[in-house]
């Protein structure tokens, strides 16, 4: 599939019915009625070999019979029919098919035999299929209701896509009485063909959709929505309602870090990462929706409230501080300000209570006083009806005076026949109203967490503290030596090697195989020491008695010894004795945790939180999507409570937190290298104000990867940094370039690029003036290598790095096409460096299996033009720029 049978699917010319039907009640009856009735201006063709005329509709047997070929078909028979009835759709030139019919993954065996059937067609042919066992599909902008629902929804800016057919149904019902409109509304069934991956881009470039909607179930191919929501979410609001929150992942985990991570956390982590919004109700799906096209984003959580009763400004105070809000402390100017027009005995805090006989004048005051608090982020205003308030007057009053306003309102108007103009009003006026306080409370708290994903999505991380060079090939040993010899679970001396070649600390230790060595090994390190019994049969030594802590003398040792392997030998008799770890004793202020785990959907997780014996107790951990650069490892350790504590409190020096963000990065990169690791556990890593040490340490093997040969980051659900794209190569006069891809660390180097490139440089990579802002330059640093590929060129001039040049190249979902664009600083213009990056990106693209790269060149931009005649473009002229498209050749060299 691409983009040209999707786009078919959504506007198709001509549709043939199969299944199509004369019987009321009958699913094909109401699929052609539904074509035929509601204005759609292509052609329908019913399809029957049983019938002459389906309502009165002549019918055709087969698609063969058909007078011409169809753009798309719709699919309403049998299972077992369905594989032969695509087969002919396929044959007759069929971009597009929907398949409506029940009886596929969710009917065992049989029904498995037939997905595998599909699947094989549509793969084979490139054919777009949605579904099966799905509603099908309505686009309202073209009157197409290409469903079984007897309503067509109105026109808006709203996307929805469901996993469920009969949840569509109820929505639909629900749009029409609320007059909430669509540019689209799917339900995608099994997503055997088109998934929410491909809907996302499709919608995402869709200029009639302004917010992308999900009701998700489960999630397949979870690295193609990762990167498309990731592409979309900062220019359209991507928001989810994913449910299932009750189950849980982790049943079958070995260690602390699988047992207390559960699929729901996993989700939210991932949701996160993307710049997706994760709602908790169909309610709170189409809310969001709405108030991010009725307002601006909000800048924070600090939320001042103003009503005219006591009670529900505690329930909105109590929702707020529940759901993580901040009560916004008004500044003393505000309190005077209030305390001048407020009766003597108003709440002289916040909440604003003005009390009940509040009229629009008190609203009014109050509201432009929170507006000008610039302690306050968005403000409640919560109205009870009483004999003598004006509902009316009130919120014709709030939308006045917030119309110009940089911050967000909403409101509250308790009741029902007495509110129900005003909140008419509010709407009307871009405010979102609400009855109950806690649903406007809510509504705000996930604008801000949408803001919050948004500004992570695009922070700028630190560069790492020094350089890092893993010793790769020596832990691809262990792993494949452990492999080989049918074991999973890493021996503790074993384990700690493998952190050591990737630069992790861990404390003096080492196997001993004999009391002799274990006294030797005590002696060599210092006391105190540690004694853990080594067994790989053995994964948490403390059950079966096999540590002793804090031994502080050589007398001590023989008897721990004794201890220890008596303690084993009894309560696991068949257990393999391999010897005792010694380790040196360190004890620090905190013990944390770090850890992963492999999820089935995802991929590996990063786990950190509070760690050692109250991991299980406090369950204070955060989890992230790797890889990590310093800002995302920063965000993992500040969704902790410990956090606070990591940072200094009451008294307590605070740790090297940059130190715990470069070992959560070198972590991360530990199982992004190893695919075959299943579970880690470093259980505690001990931190204070000196530094930070790995105390223990458990990793586990995936007995389905070790040993077999895997495609590097396939594990992965966002592609890591492809360091196997850095060249150096020579420009003129011998000088040496860096030829690498761009970093999210990149930005100070791109923004001072930025400076050295002339208005006319500007005008011909950018068609137009433009200056820099974060925001731009954090879409051009923070890429998905998946999509996208930006190559710089980094030279060294006086000891500093510059980036000289940059080339990218933009692939379409189906990395079928990839646009192509370069620019080079004013200062290293006519040194060749254009020529030789735009080989280097033609030779990545023609890796990649991209089929055609195209650019778009200003009429007068010489230098590009005939740098593009170097590499055989062709070019045709569109309005006042010339495209150029090249076809590449798989196996040519450039």
């Amino acid at each position: 599939m691409n983009a040209r049978q999707l786009h078919t699917l959504f506007n198709p010319r001509s549709i043939a019915v199969i299944g199509a039907s004369d019987l009321p009640g009958k699913v094909g009856y109401s699929l052609f009625r539904n074509l035929t009735t509601n204005g759609y201006s292509g052609t329908v063709y019913p399809v029957n070999p049983n019938r002459e005329l389906v309502q009165g509709v002549k019918t055709y047997p087969n698609l063969t019979a058909l007078p011409q070929r169809i753009d798309l078909a719709i699919i309403a028979t049998r299972a077992p029919i369905v594989p032969d009835v695509v087969n002919e759709c396929i044959a007759c030139g069929a971009l597009a098919a929907v398949v409506i019919s029940a009886g596929f993954s969710e009917a065992g065996e049989e029904g498995n035999r037939l997905v595998d059937q599909l699947r094989g067609a549509v793969e084979a042919s490139g054919m777009a299929l949605l579904g099966p066992n799905c509603l099908g599909f309505i686009r309202p902008t073209l009157n197409l209701n290409a469903s079984f629902s007897r309503k067509i929804p109105y026109k808006g800016g709203m996307a929805f896509i469901s996993q469920s057919g009969a949840l569509c149904s109820a929505v639909l019902d629900w749009s029409v009485k609320e007059h909430v409109g669509f540019s689209y509304f799917v339900s995608v069934g099994e997503m055997l063909d088109i998934g929410f991956h491909d809907l996302i881009d499709y919608f995402g470039n869709d200029p009639d959709t302004k917010a992308i909607l999900i009701y998700m179930e489960t999630l397949t191919q979870a690295r193609r929505f990762m990167s498309a929501a990731r592409s979309f979410a900062r220019t359209k609001p991507i928001i989810v309602l994913k449910v299932g929150r009750s189950q849980e992942g982790a049943k079958a985990a070995l260690f602390h870090t699988g047992s207390i991570t559960g699929k729901d956390q996993i989700f939210d982590a991932a949701f996160k990462r993307a710049g997706v919004l994760r709602v908790s109700s169909i309610t709170e799906l189409f809310d969001c929706a709405k108030n991010l096209s009725m307002q601006r984003r909000p800048t924070g959580n600090r939320l001042a409230i103003i009503t005219n009763a006591g009670g529900p400004g505690v329930i909105a105070t109590d929702a707020l501080i529940d759901q993580k809000g901040e009560l916004a402390e008004l500044s003393p100017e505000t309190l005077r300000s209030l305390d001048a027009h407020m009766p003597p005995f108003w709440s002289r805090a916040n909440p604003v209570d003005m009390l009940a006989d509040a009229g629009p004048d008190r609203y009014r005051i109050a509201l432009k006083a929170c507006l000008r608090d610039p302690n306050v982020d968005g403000i409640l205003a919560i109205l009870t009806p009483q004999a003598m308030t004006d509902a009316t007057g009130v919120a014709r009053v709030l939308v006045e005076n917030a119309k110009d306003a940089y911050k967000n309102v909403f409101a509250s108007f308790m009741g029902e026949d007495d509110v129900a103009e005003g909140r008419r009003i509010l709407v009307q006026g871009k405010i979102p109203a609400y009855e109950k306080p806690e649903d406007a409370v809510r509504s705000f708290l996930n604008m801000v967490e949408y803001q919050r994903n948004l500004r992570l999505l695009t922070e700028t991380p630190a560069t790492i503290p020094h350089a890092f060079a893993p010793h790769m090939a020596a832990n691809r040993k262990i792993i494949e030596e452990i492999a080989s010899s049918g074991r999973t679970i890493l021996t503790a001396p074993e384990a700690k090697q493998i952190l050591v070649n990737y630069d992790i600390p861990v404390p003096k230790g080492d196997l001993a195989k004999s009391l002799p060595e274990v006294r030797a090994l005590a002696a060599q390190f210092g006391f105190p020491v540690v004694l853990k019994v080594v067994s790989p049969d053995i994964i948490y030594e403390r059950d079966f008695g096999g540590v002793i802590a804090d031994i502080q003398s050589e007398e001590e040792i023989h008897p721990a010894y004794d201890r220890i392997i008596e303690a084993v030998r009894a309560r696991a008799p068949d257990a393999r004795i391999l010897g005792v770890y010694v380790q040196e004793m360190i004890e620090k202020r905190h013990e944390l945790l770090i850890g992963s785990k492999k999820d089935p959907i995802f991929g590996p997780v990063i786990v950190f939180g509070m760690g050692g014996v109250a991991v299980d107790v406090f369950k204070d951990t955060n989890i992230g999507i790797p890889p990590l650069n310093m800002a995302l490892a920063q965000q993992l350790i500040d969704g902790t409570k410990i956090a606070t504590l990591l940072k200094g409190y009451r008294g307590t020096p605070a740790v090297d937190v940059a130190a715990i963000q470069f070992l959560l990065y070198k972590f991360a990169y530990l199982i992004m290298d190893f695919p075959e690791i299943s579970e880690v556990d470093l259980d505690p890593f001990a931190v204070d104000e000196l530094g930070g040490i790995v105390l223990d340490a458990k990793i586990i093997l995936d007995e389905t990867v070790a040993g077999k040969s895997v495609k590097p980051f396939s594990h992965m659900v966002i592609c890591p940094y492809p360091s196997e794209y850095e060249r150096t190569v020579l420009i003129r006069r011998g000088r040496q370039v860096l030829l690498r891809p761009i970093r999210p660390e990149d930005e100070p180097l791109q923004e001072e690029l930025f400076k050295t490139l002339s208005p006319e440089t500007r005008r011909f990579r950018f068609f137009a003036p433009v200056k820099e802002s974060h925001e731009m330059l954090a879409r051009y640093t923070q890429i998905d290598y998946d999509r996208e590929i930006a190559i710089i060129a980094e030279l060294n001039e006086r000891g500093r790095k510059r980036m000289a040049g940059v080339v990218r190249l933009t692939a379409d979902p189906y990395n079928e096409t990839a646009e192509y664009a370069i620019v080079v600083g004013d200062p290293w213009q006519k040194h060749g460096l254009g020529t030789v990056m735009t080989r280097y990106i033609l030779e990545i693209a023609q890796a990649r299996g991209i089929k055609k790269v195209y650019a778009y060149v200003l009429e007068d931009n010489a230098s590009m033009l005939n740098l593009s005649m170097k590499f055989n473009f062709t070019s045709h002229r569109e309005e006042d720029c010339w495209r150029l498209e090249l076809e590449l050749d798989p196996v040519a060299p450039f």
